[in-house]
């Protein structure tokens, strides 16, 4: 939970820095991929590091997030913020219940799925990046192509959403393989890394529903 409240504390500073920085972004977005980057990979779980990620993830976080309420104002998705976040909790919740009750089995097909449809997704998205740079959809990539964008939006969201279900599975196992009170640091981040992701996706879904 921690984690968690430092995200929310320090998103409320990026809000705020963006509107007199706005070059804050950058360097907070790269500081964030990289603490991500080593967090993931390292093997030994490091509290400090980790709190240190969440620092710069809210400050991300808080810059995106005025960036994308800002393009929606006048529209009728004002408020683009909020409806991301209300967007965010209901469908943890509803991934939760759907885990909790089984209707999702959490195999190793399950899990080589979401493994293909990540991979999938990086790949069009470095993509999209490469064709924004040469002005594809107003500078937006496929994002900004149509009905092509809205429907590469949608499977984000849905790719996110399902990760949830890895997240809930890890979790699951390290409780009854009684992994060591430190390992909660290492599930936290992992479920703060899915929901982030799944924020960001509503956020760019709704933004492609504003600029239509």
């Amino acid at each position: 939970m921690m984690m968690f409240a430092v995200v929310v504390i320090f998103a409320v500073v990026g809000w705020n820095l963006f509107n007199s920085m706005p070059v804050i972004l950058l360097p907070a977005l790269i500081v964030a991929t990289v603490l991500g980057f080593v967090n993931a990979l390292k093997k030994s779980v490091s509290p400090p590091l980790m709190l240190l990620y969440a620092v710069f993830e809210g400050v991300m976080l808080g810059g995106i997030s005025n960036f994308y309420d800002a393009y929606a104002q006048g529209s009728e998705y004002n408020g683009i913020v909020l409806q991301a976040v209300v967007a965010t909790m209901t469908t943890f919740a509803v991934m939760l219940t759907l885990y909790l009750t089984g209707a999702v089995k959490v195999n190793k097909k399950f899990q080589s799925i979401m493994m293909v449809a990540v991979v999938s997704y990086l790949i069009i998205g470095v993509a999209s990046f490469i064709a924004a740079m040469f002005g594809v959809g107003d500078g937006w990539g496929f994002y900004g192509v149509g009905t092509l964008g809205l429907a590469i939006c949608v499977f984000g969201v849905l790719i996110a959403a399902f990760f949830l279900m890895l997240d809930f599975e890890a979790i699951k196992q390290g409780i009854a393989m009684g992994a060591p009170e430190r390992e909660s640091w290492r599930m936290a981040f992992g479920l703060l890394v899915t929901l982030v992701w799944i924020y960001l996706e509503f956020l760019r879904l709704l933004a492609i529903f504003t600029r239509n």
